[in-house]
């Protein structure tokens, strides 16, 4: 009895920390050429995780990105270059996979739209400058216009306008 529990707890632990044990056997990945590994984890720095979206697969934990990263391991493996792999992923997950999209006509927005709002943005302070300079002038030349005289009428004007 006193075994059997012993067994049990023992059996417990190694559970709890199985899944640490299979996140590290994931990542040991043996190449027999140091250019495939070089290449393996820069891919890994260059593809999305389609589950975290925000990570790159070589950040990520998700199962998902296990499989992307076994998928990849294969591929070099198989003799695979970058421009293949990136066409086999994009063919299976569409260009949300890559980090930095390619520039063609679905993506052409993506690339352009920043420039084109930028250019957009300092044209319209060139212009917001230009009419305050323009508005500010018209203001300094029509009291230099106006003698000191034609103020002092106004003045009195306006004080009497206001006592009434």
């Amino acid at each position: 009895m006193r075994f059997s529990s012993l067994t049990l707890i023992v059996a417990l632990l190694a559970g709890l920390h199985a899944p640490h044990w299979a996140a590290a056997a994931d990542e040991l990945v043996a190449f027999d050429d140091p250019d495939q590994r070089q290449m393996y984890y820069a891919l890994l720095k260059e593809y999305r995780c389609l589950k975290c979206q925000n990570q790159n697969l070589a950040d990520s934990n998700a199962s998902l990105a296990g499989d992307l990263r076994r998928e990849i391991r294969d591929q070099i493996l198989a003799g695979k270059g970058q421009s293949d792999i990136d066409e086999y992923l994009v063919a299976r997950y569409g260009e949300f996979v890559l980090y930095r999209p390619r520039f063609g006509g679905k993506t052409a927005v993506l690339w352009i739209a920043p420039f084109a709002l930028l250019i957009i943005a300092l044209g319209g302070m060139v212009l917001m400058v230009r009419h305050r300079k323009q508005a500010m002038g018209e203001g300094v030349r029509i009291v230099q216009a106006e003698s000191q005289e034609q103020l002092n009428a106004r003045l009195e004007k306006a004080k009497r306008l206001l006592e009434d």
